[in-house]
């Protein structure tokens, strides 16, 4: 093989692995038997993943916040990254953030991303949505880049969910400006809820208010990083960063308030005070459940798997500063019950929490993995 040869093959080869990749999964590398479960290793040596959703059985498509975005089939243990991915402002906690699909997706083959989008010195929380095809990602369509443009590096958001009537929601955080998230006229601090091409819905609370983006489904919210939406309850729920405590987990309602920075449980980053005029206002809502001190939520899922049959309609959310996996057991009347702390001593950041076709949970961790939660083998019946 003359040198010209050679060198055009190692380049060649060196592209395609770096597109296609085989991935091991380690053993089972930490079991509860009294949850009867076990964890196992999908992927490891990633950046900080902070999306997941599954396209197929086997299919999982991740962000990552450096911008990257890849598939993994969880069967045969392939990594594949996409090409074309957005361009995104990628500093702090921006970066190419929730991925999520739809109900649909069968039929329409969308995919929905959100990201920051820089303009200028300052960025917004963006939703779009994308197709796949032959391991590329293209018809790129921006729905919403938001009214949420700021010069600070953090409180995006940002979560996507659906519900069956053919709605999209997303979060977005303050933006690091507190007085954003009781200000109608911006989408900072509010979940936004549109139709699946990006249309308004005729029925958002703020529709006929001339003082109100008619995008917005409520508001008062500091940074959630958690949202879901249960299609057997019809249950919207979502997870909030607070301050140095008031982490609050919220059932939200059309056009309501949820107070934030007013009332809030957390403290003064600066001083051991608390937040706003209290933890209480008329015309505000109360969390269904409060953290202090603060877990730093990263996700929220609503499990309804058969895999774990005592764990349906409990609440799951990654835990990133007390580095966790919170489960919350909500009762029929929506009232968060008891909470149990999962994978303490795993001792890693949980950013993505999902469920998969069989039941069973899939985690990413800011080291890089992905983790998935499946019952022990001798216990298990599909």
């Amino acid at each position: 093989m003359k040198k010209h040869q050679y060198l055009h093959f190692i380049i060649t080869f060196c592209l395609f692995f770096s597109l296609t990749a085989t991935v091991k999964a380690s053993k089972d590398i930490y079991k509860d038997k009294v949850n009867n479960f076990v964890l196992e290793e999908v992927v490891n040596g990633l950046g900080v993943i902070w999306g997941m959703a599954f396209l197929s059985n086997n299919e999982l498509i991740f962000t990552q916040r450096n911008g990257k975005a890849g598939l993994i089939n969880t069967k045969q243990k392939k990594l594949t990254w996409l090409k074309n991915a957005p361009s995104v402002y990628h500093n702090g906690q921006a970066g190419l953030l929730d991925v999520a699909v739809p109900n649909d997706y069968e039929q329409s083959s969308w995919i929905y991303f959100t990201y920051s989008k820089q303009n200028g010195d300052k960025s917004a929380t963006t939703l779009a949505r994308a197709k796949l095809k032959q391991k590329k990602l293209h018809h790129w369509q921006e729905i919403l880049v938001s009214q949420s443009l700021e010069k600070s590096n953090y409180h995006y958001g940002s979560r996507i969910t659906f519900d069956e009537q053919g709605h999209v929601f997303f979060s977005i955080g303050d933006r690091g400006h507190r007085s954003n998230a009781q200000n109608l006229s911006n989408h900072a601090g509010s979940i936004l809820r549109l139709k699946l091409d990006g249309s308004v819905p005729k029925d958002n609370p703020f529709i006929n208010d001339g003082h109100a983006l008619p995008e917005i489904w409520s508001y008062g919210h500091r940074n959630p990083q958690g949202l879901f939406y249960d299609t057997k309850t019809l249950r919207l729920w979502s997870i909030e960063h607070g301050p140095r405590g008031g982490d609050e987990i919220n059932l939200i309602l059309s056009g309501n308030n949820y107070g934030w920075p007013i009332i809030s449980y957390g403290q003064e980053y600066n001083r051991p005070v608390a937040v706003g005029e209290g933890t209480h206002k008329n015309g505000m809502e109360q969390p269904v459940k409060y953290y202090v001190p603060s877990i730093a939520p990263g996700s929220l899922l609503v499990y309804s798997g058969k895999a774990f049959p005592k764990w349906q309609g409990n609440l799951f959310a990654g835990a990133l500063k007390l580095k966790h996996l919170n489960r919350i057991i909500i009762n029929d009347k929506a009232m968060a019950v008891a909470e149990e702390r999962l994978l303490k001593n795993l001792n890693e950041r949980i950013r993505c929490v999902i469920e998969g076709s069989e039941g069973w949970i899939y985690f990413s961790t800011d080291s890089g993995k992905i983790i998935r939660i499946k019952p022990i083998a001798s216990n298990y019946k599909e």
